[in-house]
């Protein structure tokens, strides 16, 4: 369908190297983009600029520590230079190692955190900013969670993704008139190799999807396929806005 179709189009994915991020590169390869895929590690990247190709599009790797503010700026000057410009940006790189009761956080923790999960998009968005502009036109798309909302022993996690919510309101307010768009996604509990001892515990899963009301989890191509809407021609008219998939968890 063409309000889907992202034929000519390039994109910048963070964490492109496994679960989410894999699922929103590989689904923009279908759908006809080029594809500058970051991550820390170069050796999983080239397995999914290999899955990138067999979709007949060109994949460039760029292996970087989003958390290293010079790295960021170095891949997204590589990535318009290796696709020649870049239409559509997505911050997907994040998590959380740990859960802590917040009196017992360690603030150096809570900086680590701050820096994965909203500092590395606040200065990849930096970054591309200037390109973005001059051209007047591209779609940036944050993926943020649910846990923007409140998560209890997530404290730092929430907090840096509520603030990724924030920041991409910010930002589609001031580039709305530039012909930029800014949107978040808010994944729900999705079955990545990141927390697959949670779903593959029978026990830890059934508590740990207790509350939602679909009752599964959910998959990274199940969050995919709405990034590949607000990358498409399908969203133009949409900027600012926050997509929680979630299997309902945030409906009441």
């Amino acid at each position: 369908m063409q309000a889907f179709d992202l034929s000519g189009k390039k994109a910048f994915v963070t964490g492109a190297s496994r679960g989410i991020g894999r699922a929103i590169a590989l689904a923009y390869a279908e759908a006809g983009a080029d594809v500058a895929l970051v991550s820390r590690s170069a050796d999983s990247l080239a397995e999914v600029a290999k899955e990138v190709a067999a979709f007949g599009r060109e994949a460039v790797v760029l292996p970087c520590d989003v958390t290293d503010r010079d790295a960021i700026t170095h891949a997204v000057r590589q990535a318009v230079e290796g696709l020649g410009h870049v239409d559509i940006v997505v911050n997907n790189a994040g998590g959380s190692n740990f859960m802590v009761p917040f009196k017992d956080l360690r603030l150096a923790g809570w900086d680590k955190l701050m820096r994965l999960n909203l500092d590395s998009a606040m200065v990849v968005c930096h970054a591309f900013a200037p390109h973005l502009l001059e051209r007047g036109a591209g779609s940036v798309i944050n993926v943020a969670s649910v846990a923007a909302l409140g998560a209890p022993f997530l404290a730092p996690y929430a907090a840096a993704k509520a603030g990724l919510v924030a920041l991409t309101k910010s930002l589609a307010l001031e580039w709305a008139g530039s012909g930029i768009r800014v949107n978040a996604l808010c994944p729900g509990w999705t079955a990545t190799e990141l927390n697959r001892t949670l779903w593959e515990d029978e026990q830890a899963s059934r508590n740990t999807i207790g509350s939602v009301p679909m009752q599964r989890w959910g998959t990274a191509e199940e969050m995919a396929h709405p990034a590949v809407f607000l990358a498409a021609p399908a969203s133009a008219y949409m900027t600012g806005q926050v997509l929680f998939i979630d299997g309902g968890a945030t409906t009441a």
